[in-house]
C-alpha cells in the first residue's frame, strides 16, 4: 500500500524543488523528509530523485509520480473545499415541495434571490398537492414542504405556521353582489366555480355551509387550475372562493370584485413542514433567506 505520509512530502518536494524548503513549509526536519523520501524510494524499488550538487533532480519515475501526486493532492484540497461549503451551506442539494399557493405566489422571488446568492445549491422544486407534498417529506424525496391548508400533520413531521392568507369571494365586476356585504346564505345562492375535489378552498367552503346549516351552493363548473378558474370569473360567470393571493392582481385590475360576507370570514394558513430531524446546512441557509411575508 503507498505511503500517503511519504508521498506527501516527495510531493512538497518536487513542488518546490527543495528539501529545506519543503521541511521549513511543513515544520518538520530536513533529515525527516529525506528519510521519509528513501524509504519511499524502497517501497517502490524506483528512483525518485538523482543527485545535483545542493538542489534536486527528478528521475523519469519521479517526474511521473509527481505528475500523479499533485492530480492526487489537487483532488484532496477540491473534496475538504466541497465538504467545507456544504458544512458552511453554500453548497448542496435541496429538495422543496410545496402546494400552489406558496409555489407560485409566496416563494419565486425568494428562491431567485437565494439563487444568486447561493449559485451553488442545487434546488429542485416540485408543485403539488399537500397530500403529495407530505408523502414526499415521508419518501426522502423532499427536504421541505411549504403546504397551504394544511388539515392534519404526520407524527414524523415538524409543522410550523409560516404565512397566513385572507380567504376571499370574487365575482364579476358586473355581477349583481360585487363590492356589496352580504351574508353566506345569500351567496351559496348564485352558481360557483369550484377547484378540484380536495382543494382547501372547495373543503373549507362546504365546512362553512355545513356549519351554518346551509345547502352548498350549485356546482357551476368545476376547475384543476387556478388560472382557467379565474378567467371563467373574469369573463362575467359565477361565484370564486379562493385566497386573496389568488384574486388580487384582477381585483386591482378591476375585472374582479370582492363580495364581503360577513359571517364566512376565513384565513388560508401555510405551513413549512420538514421531518424531525436535523436540517441540512443548505436548508437552513435557504429559509433563512425566504421571508415569511414575501409576496413575490
Amino acid at each position: 500500500m503507498l505511503n500517503l505520509h511519504a508521498l506527501r512530502l516527495f510531493h512538497h518536494v518536487a513542488e518546490l524543488g527543495s528539501v529545506t524548503k519543503a521541511a521549513e513549509l511543513l515544520k518538520i526536519s530536513q533529515p525527516a523528509v529525506t528519510s521519509q523520501i528513501k524509504k519511499l524510494e524502497r517501497e517502490l524499488g524506483l528512483p525518485l530523485f538523482s543527485p545535483l550538487g545542493r538542489g534536486i533532480l527528478l528521475t523519469d519515475a519521479g517526474m511521473t509520480l509527481a505528475q500523479e501526486s499533485a492530480r492526487l493532492f489537487a483532488l484532496e484540497k477540491h473534496i475538504e473545499q466541497s465538504i467545507e461549503d456544504y458544512r458552511a451551506g453554500y453548497a448542496g442539494r435541496l429538495r422543496v415541495a410545496a402546494t400552489y399557493l406558496p409555489a407560485n405566489f409566496l416563494l419565486p422571488r425568494g428562491i431567485a434571490g437565494f439563487k444568486r446568492k447561493f449559485p451553488d445549491v442545487d434546488i429542485q422544486f416540485t408543485t403539488t398537492s399537500s397530500l403529495n407534498a407530505t408523502d414526499h417529506l415521508l419518501r426522502y424525496e423532499a427536504d421541505i414542504a411549504f403546504i397551504g391548508g394544511l388539515r392534519n400533520s404526520h407524527p414524523s413531521l415538524e409543522k410550523t405556521h409560516w404565512y397566513e392568507d385572507e380567504m376571499w369571494f370574487v365575482v364579476h365586476k358586473d355581477h349583481k353582489l360585487a363590492s356589496s356585504e352580504a351574508v353566506l346564505a345569500e351567496v351559496v345562492k348564485e352558481p360557483f366555480v369550484y377547484r378540484e375535489q380536495g382543494s382547501y378552498s372547495r373543503e373549507q367552503l362546504l365546512s362553512l355551509c355545513r356549519v351554518q346549516r346551509l345547502n352548498a351552493p350549485t356546482v357551476g363548473l368545476q376547475m384543476n387550475g387556478f388560472s382557467e378558474l379565474i378567467r371563467v370569473v373574469s369573463e362575467g360567470y359565477g361565484v370564486a372562493f379562493l385566497s386573496a393571493l389568488e384574486a388580487r392582481e384582477e381585483v386591482e385590475r378591476g375585472n374582479l370584485r370582492r363580495i364581503y360576507v360577513q359571517d364566512a370570514v376565513m384565513n388560508n394558513p401555510v405551513f413549512l413542514c420538514h421531518r424531525k430531524e436535523p436540517l441540512p446546512p443548505h436548508a437552513l441557509r435557504f429559509l433563512e433567506t425566504i421571508p415569511r411575508n414575501n409576496s413575490g
